[in-house]
């Protein structure tokens, strides 16, 4: 079943189009962007079977594409559209942090890095290179490890601030288990980066864990 197939009240699009984006549901929105069902599935059928696979909107979007063919009726073309929607998203949230400082909204900068780090089965050490109005230069994903563990180079991290002619820092890592709560290996970590950038004046604002729904902040926590 296609959306036209559907009664007028029930499409997607016409509700958005009379009462705004605000007033579809979850599934609503997905199932505009996927359009079509498969055998025996509406598209709204199936834009909710997705959700509750994801869990949720949030988990949908953090997972890989490639984690996505077991979904019966999501063929090549619907993946393709749901990692576009997350790139674009990735990319809105960076385009936003480049353009006003960091720490005007704290909640963005980890919805980036939810959405950047969450979804991978391996850990990542990335770092936010801020200017010196705190806006954001770049993020570079520095070092790549196994499930459980990474090796993170200060030294390296110097150097990379100083070629980007960074004022700031925001460190950030993801932990594949899922859980966010910071081990004593990454408070260590963190004090031996702050005083290695503090030598050539790049502060470390902050250090983010990401977990899977929930990433924690070393600067709210009291931790620097």
């Amino acid at each position: 079943m296609v959306l036209k197939d559907l009664p007028p009240a029930a499409r997607p699009r016409e509700k958005l189009l009379a009462l705004g984006p605000q007033s579809l549901s979850d599934a609503e929105l997905l199932a505009l962007l996927l359009r079509t069902g498969s055998a025996g599935r509406s598209v709204l059928q199936l834009a909710q079977d997705l959700l509750d696979r994801g869990p949720g909107l949030a988990g949908l979007l953090r997972q890989p594409p490639q984690a996505l063919p077991a979904v019966k009726g999501l063929g090549p073309a619907k993946r393709a559209e749901i990692a576009a929607v997350l790139e674009l998203t990735r990319r809105s949230l960076a385009q936003a942090l480049a353009e006003r400082p960091a720490f005007e909204s704290p909640q963005q900068v980890k919805d980036f890095l939810r959405l950047q780090l969450g979804h991978l089965g391996h850990e990542v050490f990335a770092v936010l290179f801020l200017d010196a109005q705190h806006r954001l230069i770049e993020v570079d994903e520095m070092f790549r490890g196994t499930l459980t563990q990474t090796s993170v180079y200060p030294r390296e991290v110097v150097k990379r601030a100083l070629e980007r002619n960074a004022a700031a820092v925001v460190l950030a890592h993801n932990h594949p288990s899922g859980h966010a709560e910071p081990s004593r290996a990454d408070e260590a970590l963190t004090q031996a980066l702050r005083q290695a950038l503090a030598l050539v004046d790049v502060r470390v604002l902050d250090h983010l864990v990401v977990g899977r729904d929930q990433v924690v902040s070393f600067a709210e926590r009291g931790l620097l």
